[in-house]
């Protein structure tokens, strides 16, 4: 249930914050497109799975959206419709855009919003929501497939190949908040940041002390983990008024991490999307951890 939440969450909106020079943006990693000589099956889409629609343009099909999640706020898709604002399912939006494909995920909702489109006759197929980068190819394999173009599904996921990166010492937390919504969190095994830590050499100390993928931030907790870098999305540090907030919650002050004002950010549409720019992604995240410790 509170998985369900978080995932709802991750790109809920908050106050504008200045944000720390360790911040990567959204617009910091290009979105890779691919070209395959195939027709799609269908000709007018509403994806509203988590990052589908930023992987039915990678694939070389933005023509066919109509409408979109709110997770996929990449430039490129500026000019289509939102069709779950506040992450609720927009029955009136869907309908009039005329679509025969819907794709949605586990966290899509409410049930109701579904259960309606269902009975309109519209396809809908639902979509894997990996919290983990081992996910990225089977999820975009799928999206392929649902639009008719498997071979670009392909040609998409064998790019996922990410480099090896060496071990390092630096302990990282990555921290769930939203001030504006008394939410703080730690993430632990499975939290997704955890897959990303793990593949850039990093150590993720809420991974190694909790076997859940979010439990609840305490100064004891934050303490007895000492960590090195805090890892946050750009809008929960903007959430709590940036660094200063941060620091001056319970616990954060008395670790390295808090000393030193070692915290990095990433754009909430993209440190957890787990899509074509994912593994683009690694390289900068490391670079911007190391950067912030030295």
């Amino acid at each position: 249930m509170l998985f369900t939440l978080i995932a709802s969450l991750i790109v809920s909106g908050c106050s504008t914050q200045k944000a720390p020079v360790s911040d990567i943006s959204a617009t910091d990693i290009a979105l890779p497109i691919i070209h395959s000589s195939e027709i799609p099956t269908v000709k007018r889409v509403v994806a509203l799975a988590n990052g589908s629609a930023e992987i039915i343009a990678a694939l070389g099909y933005q023509s066919i959206l109509v409408g979109r999640d709110v997770a996929s706020s990449i430039p490129e898709l500026a000019k289509i419709p939102i069709d779950n604002p506040s992450h609720t399912v927009s029955i009136e939006s869907i309908l009039s855009q005329k679509p025969d494909l819907i794709m949605i995920d586990s966290n899509t909702s409410p049930q109701t919003a579904l259960d309606t489109l269902r009975k309109s006759g519209i396809k809908i197929v639902t979509i894997s929501d990996p919290f983990n980068l081992e996910g990225v190819a089977v999820k975009e394999k799928e999206v392929a497939a649902a639009i008719g173009t498997p071979l670009a599904g392909v040609k998409l996921s064998s790019q996922i190949t990410a480099s090896a990166f060496p071990k390092s010492a630096i302990k990282v937390a990555f921290l769930y908040v939203r001030g504006t919504s008394a939410i703080y969190l730690i993430g632990g095994k499975g939290s997704g940041a955890d897959s990303l830590l793990s593949a850039i050499g990093m150590g993720d100390v809420g991974a190694e002390k909790f076997p859940h993928p979010f439990n609840a931030m305490t100064a004891e907790e934050l303490i007895s983990m000492q960590p090195d870098v805090l890892l946050l999305m750009t809008k929960g540090l903007a959430s709590v008024n940036g660094i200063e907030g941060l620091v001056a919650l319970p616990g954060i002050a008395e670790t390295p991490a808090g000393k030193n004002r070692a915290v990095v950010t990433v754009d909430d549409s993209l440190l957890l999307s787990f899509g074509p720019r994912s593994v683009a992604l690694l390289p900068k995240l490391r670079s911007a951890i190391t950067k912030v410790v030295k």
